[in-house]
């Protein structure tokens, strides 16, 4: 894989809860690496909004394992919010390396060919899913609102790469979305 190429996430999608079941079950995913701050909380939130909760536990339903894998500096909250959503977690992940992802695949008993990244972030996110040959998976923040270093150096370091990604042709899927009939979009029975 080319150095560029290992920036460029598989897929994008605006939010987590785009990701769905039957999306993941296409793919032969069975397990999900989740980052945590602007992605299923705002940053250093302690809130999880009732939308990326239900995503959860229809997940969980599925029979989905997940855990999350995050370099936050407050691994109290982080233990404190993957308790209160029934995750596995993994703290000082060290994101981009490897080694917090292969410790979560561990705890969830996965390899990586059964296993997915979701997270906010190409420069460690994406670029250590890609390193461990995951596919990755890259939504928009949950906040403006982050890590200063994140917000000024990593979000500019991003856009120029994804922008020099599309530029030579290499860009990620989009997730399909969901079709859903409305009761009056259904069809018309026909006549007899």
């Amino acid at each position: 894989m080319p150095f560029l190429h290992q920036f460029c996430p598989t897929l994008r999608a605006a939010s987590v809860t785009e990701v769905t079941p039957d999306f993941l079950a296409g793919r032969g995913v069975r397990a999900l690496i989740l980052d945590l701050d602007n992605t299923l909380v705002p940053w250093h939130g302690l809130e999880v909004a009732p939308s990326i909760r239900a995503w959860i536990e229809t997940l969980q339903a599925a029979g989905l394992r997940m855990c999350i894998v995050s370099n936050t500096h407050r691994p109290g909250r982080l233990k404190e919010l993957a308790t209160l959503l029934g995750l596995d977690w993994v703290p000082s992940g060290g994101k981009p390396r490897r080694r917090g992802f292969y410790r979560a695949m561990a705890v969830m008993g996965s390899t990586p060919e059964e296993t997915a990244v979701v997270g906010d972030q190409v420069m460690t996110d994406i670029w250590g899913g890609n390193r461990c040959g995951l596919l990755t998976i890259l939504v928009d923040p949950l906040s403006p609102v982050e890590f200063w270093g994140t917000k000024v150096i990593s979000r500019n370091v991003e856009r120029m790469l994804l922008d020099r990604l599309a530029r030579s042709g290499v860009q990620a899927g989009a997730i399909p979305a969901p079709v859903v009939l409305s009761p009056d979009a259904a069809p018309e029975p026909e006549p007899e």
